[in-house]
């Protein structure tokens, strides 16, 4: 069994992914804009540029999402995406990146259970961790 996390969009989705893209270095895989789907006619035409799904390969874990439908937007809450990153300086150029217009919950720094731990949300309302564990 494998646990993907599955990010919901208020229409930037696409953007997002982008910028997850070049943040974290994998390679977006999938792309499928409602216009491009079966159902496209039965779309408004001003939701056929947004995303019906997005796969980011991120060396063989997934990070998925899509553009809520209108209407049916929740701003996120009560999770957080968390990364673990092996390489302190890594997990300090991760948690830069993606702190990059959003907001810093607590800034990365050394804790009693890690080298480098810090959150934030970044500019697209989206709740990250970042961890770089203590080596054994």
């Amino acid at each position: 069994m494998k646990i993907n996390s599955y990010l919901n969009f208020n229409g930037n989705c696409k953007e997002a992914f982008k910028f997850y893209e070049q943040c974290l270095g994998g390679k977006i895989v999938m792309m499928l804009t409602h216009g491009n789907a079966p159902t496209a006619e039965h779309i408004p035409a001003h939701w056929h540029d947004k995303i019906m799904h997005v796969c980011l390969d991120l060396d063989k874990q997934l990070l998925m999402g899509s553009d809520s439908p209108p209407g049916y937007f929740e701003t996120p809450q009560g999770f957080y995406v968390q990364l673990s990153i092996e390489e302190p300086a890594q997990a300090e150029h991760i948690f830069h990146a993606l702190a990059e217009n959003g907001k810093i919950k607590m800034a990365i720094a050394q804790t009693f259970w890690s080298v480098r731990f810090g959150m934030l949300v970044d500019q697209f309302g989206i709740p990250w961790m970042i961890n770089c564990q203590k080596t054994a």
